[in-house]
């Protein structure tokens, strides 16, 4: 006997559910939220160019709760200064500027996206390189952490 046949009826439906799972765990988008919290982090990735100290993170924040969810801070291991920023465009020029908060209200999402809000990292404590995962964590005004992780893409990426 070959393929499934080879396998009693139990079995191989166990084998069968099995491959599903770890096909579906494969292709999903990378998602990231602390347990019992409602903020789900989607698909967090950055460019950072070779001997520079600065690089943005974006991704998309969902908040799948019935209330709304503030982020006080991001902390990252690989990086002294760790910031959120909102680049906004205003006569012609474009500005940069911190933001001390940034609140997802209930069943919404917010984009972190370029030429709008970023994290912003600098002062890396390590050299980073594409296909790399770069470590953060958000911090709630309720005290929980959202820890998920930057896949380091080219500079050309969007």
């Amino acid at each position: 006997m070959t393929g499934l046949a080879a396998f009693p009826g139990t079995l191989a439906r166990t084998f069968v559910a099995g491959l599903v799972l770890a096909v579906v765990v494969t292709v999903m988008p990378v998602l990231a939220a602390a347990p019992g919290n409602s903020l789900v982090v989607q698909s967090p990735w950055m460019r950072k160019a070779p001997g520079v100290d600065t690089a943005a993170v974006y991704m998309v924040l969902r908040n799948t709760g019935t209330q709304a969810v503030t982020v006080t801070n991001v902390t990252s291991p690989f990086a002294n200064h760790v910031m959120i920023h909102e680049t906004t465009h205003e006569g012609g020029q474009s500005r940069m500027r911190m933001q001390e908060t940034i609140t997802i209200p209930a069943g919404k999402s917010v984009a972190f996206e370029p030429g709008g809000l970023h994290v912003m990292f600098s002062g890396f404590t390590q050299d980073v390189s594409v296909g790399q995962k770069v470590p953060f964590t958000l911090v709630l005004d309720n005290g929980d952490e959202v820890k998920a992780d930057a896949l380091v893409r080219p500079l050309d990426a969007q």
